[in-house]
């Protein structure tokens, strides 16, 4: 592992030495990859840094000890030996995790579809509160969202909602979420006072580049429509909406938040070739034997992932069997403590894969 650091310093500091030749800015698509490169391997090279360093400081230590010292600046190098042994331990094992290979994925933007389940009107007032949550989770994030499709009840519930997450890292704090909720609670509707169990099904698909899927035109039908939905101002006269079926794979899929219908197709091209590429990646992993995939998220959309219990006030993640008794907070947004559990739950399976191989 050491020599494979070594090398990656060598990369990172011909790296610099390019980013501070001016003649690199003329190259934009270079720079943008050579940035991002360089970004990604930062940290890894802060901690290696930080281990050699550490190292350097435990063999000086080791030579002190070897000449003749009093009793007191034995005791102090001693420890010292000790102190920089336990840092080089701890830098080590972060080192390991560093090194994991990287989810390709991870710094793209994320197009979250919820779609109402069982329960009726129950499930679709459900999915409302899971937008809800997601959006106010982002919002804190700093991520910017943006609708791309709804399809709104009487009672203020979502059957279908699509939306966009844009920031740093987003598919990284959210491709965990996919998966089916399953709520348990009183629906307001429920004059008995009897608990409903309801679902809501979460799929995150991450924002795909052009180069990725090629679709062939000849297997689009795109049709314009006027928008649909509870009613209200924002509700278009004009056909700038948008329903676009894939024929191949008879895919359907609808935008009609925008006002401009080609801006509107732009969205529904971009949320076809995401399900196309979740496809081809779905495909993929069923191929892959079960023992070596990742306990925390199969990206199975059939999988009951979590329960959110109202009348206990408490949120269960059944991959990682957490609970938090903090419902309340949580579905206002605050799921990070989740999702950074999942996060390490994820790493610690990949860290225990890459040591058995």
């Amino acid at each position: 592992m050491l020599k494979k650091l070594k090398d990656a310093e060598a990369r990172y500091l011909s790296m610099e030495k390019e980013l501070a030749d001016p003649e690199i800015f003329s190259d934009t698509e270079r720079y943008a990859t050579l940035m991002k490169d360089y970004k990604n391997l930062t940290p890894i090279m802060e901690a290696y840094r930080d281990y050699c360093r550490a190292e350097r400081e435990n063999e000086e230590a080791k030579l002190l000890l070897s000449e003749p010292l009093d009793a007191d600046m034995r005791e102090l190098v001693s420890l010292e030996l000790k102190e920089t042994q336990k840092r080089m331990e701890v830098l080590f094992e972060e080192l390991k995790v560093l090194l994991l290979p990287r989810d390709p994925n991870d710094d793209k933007n994320v197009m979250v579809e919820i779609r109402s389940g069982a329960g009726g009107e129950e499930a679709a007032l459900f999915a409302a509160v899971l937008y809800r949550m997601y959006s106010m989770y982002a919002e804190a994030c700093g991520f910017k969202t943006s609708f791309m499709n709804v399809n709104e009840t009487e009672l203020g519930g979502f059957k279908e909602i699509t939306f966009m997450v844009e920031g740093d890292g987003v598919y990284s704090r959210f491709k965990f979420e996919s998966g089916v909720h399953r709520v348990q609670r009183v629906p307001e509707t429920e004059s008995q006072g009897r608990i409903q169990t309801s679902t809501a099904t979460v799929a995150v698909l991450p924002e795909v580049e052009d180069i990725a899927i090629e679709i062939n035109p000849a297997d689009l039908l795109i049709e314009s429509c006027k928008s649909s939905g509870a009613g209200g101002q924002h509700i278009n006269k004009t056909e700038s909406a948008v329903r676009l079926t894939h024929k191949p794979t008879g895919i359907v899929i609808e935008c009609q938040e925008e006002r401009s219908q080609f801006k509107n197709k732009d969205k529904a091209l971009k949320m076809l070739k995401a399900k196309l590429y979740d496809m081809k990646v779905t495909e993929q992993n069923q191929k892959i034997a079960s023992e070596r995939r990742s306990q925390v998220g199969t990206g199975d959309r059939s999988e009951r992932i979590r329960t959110y219990n109202y009348p206990q006030g408490r949120v269960t993640d059944h991959r990682i069997g957490l609970t938090l008794h903090s419902l309340e907070a949580f579905l206002n947004g605050s799921i990070g403590a989740m999702i950074d559990a999942l996060i390490t739950a994820d790493t610690a399976e990949k860290l225990k894969a890459s040591e058995s191989t």
